[in-house]
């Protein structure tokens, strides 16, 4: 069985494997975080290739909106398709993130200014747009009619948002990338092979 395949609803995130893997790493992410898309970009491939296929580890991925408005935009179309399509549209818009930041970093600043008086979901919609956000995941199997209702669903923001909240008042998360380690939280890890030493340490 390969356990990369096995895909459910946390909680907090979705979780990635054998859901009894003795073995379980959580990343608190945000998709507009460039520590945690070189992370992605380096680790992806062989966390879930060498470790995740075998029901050795479990990977659950929870967003953790670092940065407001771009993170919710991203999240809310990231979380759009349910557990199937959430790990390859995370890993894929890491692999995009720079064109995504680089959009964002040539906003005109009238527009910037517009966005002050929208509703949080109105900014999430605009700021998708200008990222060519809603396209992208268009072109990974979500409509644009669903990828819009997603962007203006306030009850689904507020529910996404719990997990960050409750990251930052238990003091779990300072920042981004936040690694647990069977809910220990793992000190200076941000690359493949420092996360490597720590799973094989673990037993994996």
């Amino acid at each position: 069985q390969n356990w990369t395949e096995t895909v459910v609803k946390t909680d907090e995130g979705y979780l990635m494997g054998n859901p009894n893997a003795p073995i379980k790493l959580v990343e608190y992410g945000a998709r507009s975080c460039p520590t945690c898309g070189a992370f992605a970009r380096e680790a992806f491939k062989p966390l879930t290739d060498n470790y995740v296929s075998t029901g050795k580890v479990s990977f659950e991925f929870r967003d953790f909106l670092v940065h407001g408005a771009p993170d919710v935009a991203l999240t809310l179309l990231g979380q759009c398709g349910g557990t199937a399509p959430f790990f390859p549209i995370l890993e894929q818009m890491y692999q995009n993130q720079n064109a995504f930041l680089d959009k964002l970093q040539t906003m005109p600043p009238a527009m910037q200014q517009s966005l002050a008086n929208l509703a949080p979901t109105a900014v999430a919609t605009k700021l998708a747009e200008h990222m060519g956000a809603i396209d992208f995941v268009k072109q990974r199997g979500i409509p644009e009619a669903k990828a819009r209702a997603c962007l203006a669903d306030q009850k689904q923001l507020e529910i996404m948002a719990k997990p960050t909240e409750n990251a930052m008042q238990s003091g779990t998360v300072t920042g981004t990338p936040t690694f647990l380690l069977n809910g220990k939280k793992m000190e200076n890890v941000l690359s493949w092979s420092e996360m490597e030493k720590a799973l094989k340490a673990a037993g994996a």
